[in-house]
């Protein structure tokens, strides 16, 4: 058999292997899941963090000093993750993916989104600033967030693999944290926002809304972005 035959017989058997699935009431890890088609069932709410310019910073800047401003930025992201029960489940490159699951995971992924938005304004840019007076990069970035039913499935090889999300909340957030707004650093669809807590959607000595509704051309849906920061302490 040739090597393209094996793969066309890798991808037939894909295709007809019926699926085993399981509904799931929390974030699997990689073991969890087996080769093979062979999936868990969430309702979960998806979290992108995305490092804005992140190829100007590499093409401009020494490469330990972009790798310090990558750190700082996932690690603070990776933290606030976690302080508010977000599972991160991917890195690639200068983002993050996290889920959250339960009855406050809206809530919980929109504080994160706006806690994020105050430690990169108020923490890393001052602490940046400091330490390199002599460089005027600043750091910016967007958090996206939506919420649906996810299919949890593992891909790759024996050796080799990892977990797939497949579901409309992880293909949206990740497109809604590449949106660059001057401004904006958190954007969520209006599934989150209808079902986040008036906690995290109204802020201010007059409770003022922090969102503002706008309506995402590019799939001409409706969706929220929000200018204001909460500070995790």
């Amino acid at each position: 058999m040739s090597f393209t035959e094996e793969l066309a017989e890798v991808v037939d058997d894909i295709f007809k292997t019926q699926w085993k699935t399981r509904d799931g009431d929390a974030v699997p890890e990689a073991e969890d899941v087996r080769l093979g088609n062979d999936a868990v069932l969430l309702d979960g709410t998806v979290l992108y963090a995305d490092l804005a310019d992140s190829t100007k910073l590499v093409n401009n800047f020494p490469n330990w000093y972009a790798a310090e401003i990558y750190k700082s930025y996932l690690v603070c992201a990776c933290k606030i993750i976690r302080n508010n029960g977000g599972e991160i489940t991917a890195f690639d490159g200068d983002r993050v993916m996290a889920v959250y699951i339960g009855n406050s995971k809206n809530t919980a992924a929109v504080r994160s989104a706006l806690q994020l938005a105050y430690v990169v304004q108020d923490v890393i840019n001052p602490k940046l600033e400091a330490n390199y007076q002599n460089t005027n990069y600043r750091v910016t970035q967007s958090v996206g967030i939506d919420t649906s039913k996810l299919f949890v499935a593992k891909t790759g090889i024996r050796g080799a693999n990892d977990l797939v999300w497949v579901g409309r909340a992880a293909n949206y957030a990740a497109k809604l944290a590449t949106l660059r707004e001057p401004g904006y650093s958190s954007f969520v669809t209006a599934d989150v926002f209808e079902s986040m807590h008036e906690s995290v959607k109204f802020g201010g000595p007059h409770n003022q809304l922090m969102w503002e509704s706008r309506v995402w051309a590019k799939i001409n849906i409706g969706l929220y972005r929000s200018t204001w920061r909460w500070s995790p302490t």
